[in-house]
């Protein structure tokens, strides 16, 4: 999103109101860059005149194809000249993220994955995670507090992160762990991700 908003789109993103991800997307840009339309009503009231911009559209990574297409239909007709994203980014990250929880987790006692709950990418990794060998794995979303008991227990901690987690998520997770223990990381990178999420203002 911040990439389409510095080559000079008006940017609309479909998504849910209240979901971390649209937070953290709306968040990164200038209030009146980015327009958020959950459903095709939405689509019918939006204000062409409003957009004095080349128009693109972003969506969701979570939402699935049937979720968006009646939408996507519905902006097409509207702004036949809309930009569509570039949907390799967020499928690579996912898929990125579930090569690297499969070759960590056989070899971890306990096992992190920070994200949303109702993060789809996220919830899966999780069970990504179990069925790789590390049956003692779990999410970490905002509120949950980290299980010290099964820490003391463990000696191996795998950790990664939903698609749209932020990176600084993660450093907090370790930041914790380490208020208790001797840690010794070590990264582990399948591939390269060029795709960054920022933490929200409110939660900054």
């Amino acid at each position: 999103s911040e990439q389409l908003h510095k080559r000079g789109y008006d940017i609309i993103l479909i998504g849910h109101n209240k979901h971390p991800e649209v937070i953290g997307t709306m968040g990164q840009l200038p209030k009146n860059s980015i327009k958020l339309i959950e459903t095709v009503n939405d689509v019918s009231s939006l204000d062409i005149k409003q957009f004095s911009k080349p128009v693109a559209y972003i969506t969701q990574t979570t939402l699935s194809v049937d979720d968006t297409a009646e939408i996507i239909k519905k902006l097409q007709e509207k702004f036949p000249n809309i930009k569509q994203p570039i949907k390799e980014d967020i499928c690579y990250a996912t898929t990125n993220r579930q090569l690297a929880v499969k070759k960590i987790a056989p070899k971890c006692d306990m096992f992190f994955v920070i994200g949303s709950r109702n993060s789809s990418n996220s919830v899966r990794l999780v069970e990504v995670a179990k069925k790789a060998g590390c049956k003692n794995s779990m999410l970490m979303y905002f509120e949950k507090k980290i299980p010290t008991i099964d820490l003391e227990k463990s000696e191996i901690i795998g950790i990664s992160s939903g698609a749209s987690a932020p990176e600084q998520l993660v450093q907090n997770l370790l930041d914790e762990i380490k208020k208790d223990r001797k840690v010794t990381i070590e990264e582990v990178i399948v591939a390269e991700e060029k795709v960054i999420f920022k933490i929200p203002k409110e939660l900054n």
